[in-house]
């Protein structure tokens, strides 16, 4: 086990041991290290002893540092060795229902632990092995977002369509014995993994408490291109307000047993219900926003306790905003509080279809830049264009689609301005600061 290092920081520690790209590294303090998890884990000591290799001949290296500092070695990727790939076949899968001629790396079905760490995504724990969770409570990476769906070992391999996906669960105890925080997901799809499938996923789940931290219930994503895969639908108003039910029935159990809810249904049920969606104080520590839960409660929250620090004064500013249609009605709202405050400004929110990927997808993550353009073709925008910045990938410059911010602001003849999900930045933005 090793990684070749491929660049070295100027002033670092590495540098000044005359540590070179090119150059293996084997181990620190004897530990051999595969990935960036080793990397960290044991880069924390102030005295580290460096197992290095140099065209095949090895040599030692020792570095005294402070204990967070960094060593400086650069590797080909954040990972150090290549992504884990998913080795299920999910019935319900978003990627196998991509439209073709996104770029590559869309099409990657992510299922690594790591991942899960670094970066807030799920994982299955189908590719992983009692080792690998062993290595987990070791560095303590916690937390971890495990995708469930179903506690039914049978239900879970059709589901997943991996004869893994039963057995796997034995890890979910293993983890929180361990000491890992767990937060947990069930994509839910009607008729299949919600009734009495839910109510049992649920109860088992909550034995797990209070290591298990949350369970976010998310309504399956439907796009316009599954041809030729597993039959499914979008949840009718009566079935998400079923789904919302049956997770307040368990949320009352919970409070009771551990002072907190512990189950939250997506922002996205509460709209397919026609259901005012909670407040902020209804998802306490709001442990899975990326997962949809509890984005609009803490926007609104964020925005109105800006808004209240603001004296009433004219803005004479005319802006629009493009977003995805689920979104729209509540971003108005938001709209007509700034537009209240402020005689002037005047904010016209429009809900942008998606068409790129059809089918029920109507949340602002998934909007390319080519339909927000046709979406405002014709439409006076007035001096600006806020968009959601969650349209644009991690790098903030292109759109799904490969477009960008300056060819969206050459179609449609308006200054574009990318804004975080944040109330008080998109205050600040409406505001023209």
């Amino acid at each position: 086990m090793a990684v070749t290092i491929q660049g070295i920081a100027p002033d670092s520690p590495a540098s000044r041991k005359e540590i070179r790209p090119g150059d293996v590294l084997e181990s620190i303090n004897g530990h051999p290290i595969r990935d960036v998890l080793d990397y960290r884990f044991y880069m924390t000591d102030t005295r580290l002893a460096l197992a290095l290799r140099r065209k095949d001949a090895p040599y030692a290296v020792t570095v005294r540092k402070e204990e967070y500092d960094d060593l400086g070695l650069e590797f080909e990727t954040y990972l150090m060795d290549r992504q884990h790939t998913c080795r299920n076949k999910c019935l319900f899968c978003f990627v196998d229902q991509l439209p073709k001629g996104l770029r590559d790396s869309l099409y990657i079905k992510d299922d690594d632990s790591r991942m899960s760490f670094l970066f807030g995504s799920y994982v299955t724990l189908t590719n992983l092995t009692e080792e690998d969770i062993r290595r987990i409570i070791k560095m303590r990476l916690s937390p971890i977002n495990i995708s469930v769906h179903t506690t039914d070992p049978e239900l879970r391999v059709r589901m997943l369509k991996n004869p893994r996906a039963a057995d796997s669960l034995r890890f979910l105890p293993m983890l929180v014995e361990g000491g890992i925080r767990v937060n947990a997901q069930l994509v839910l799809c009607p008729g299949i993994n919600d009734g009495p499938a839910l109510e049992r996923s649920l109860r088992e789940l909550g034995q797990y408490c209070p290591g298990l931290g949350s369970i976010a219930l998310v309504p399956v994503g439907l796009t316009g291109h599954r041809e030729g895969l597993y039959p499914l639908r979008p949840y009718t108003r009566e079935e998400a307000r079923q789904v919302i039910a049956t997770a307040e029935a368990f949320q009352k159990e919970m409070q009771k047993k551990h002072g907190c809810r512990v189950a939250y249904p997506a922002d996205e049920f509460f709209l397919l219900a026609e259901a005012p969606i909670p407040s902020a104080d209804y998802y306490e520590d709001f442990d899975q926003l990326e997962d949809g839960v509890g984005l609009w409660a803490l926007l609104h929250q964020e925005f109105t306790d800006a808004l209240a620090q603001e004296e009433s004064r004219p803005i004479h500013r005319r802006i629009s905003i493009a977003t995805g249609t689920a979104a729209a009605p509540l971003l108005a709202r938001l709209a007509a509080l700034a537009e209240e405050r402020f005689p002037g400004l005047t904010v016209e929110v429009h809900g942008i279809p998606n068409r790129l990927f059809g089918g029920a997808v109507n949340v602002a993550g998934l909007l390319c830049g080519g339909d927000i353009a046709q979406g405002l073709r014709g439409k006076a925008l007035g001096e600006e264009l806020l968009i959601p910045s969650v349209t644009l990938r991690h790098e903030g410059d292109r759109f799904l689609d490969d477009t960008t911010i300056p060819w969206l602001e050459e179609q449609t003849g308006t200054r574009v301005r990318a804004v975080d999900n944040d109330g008080a930045v998109l205050l600040e933005a409406m505001t023209g600061g």
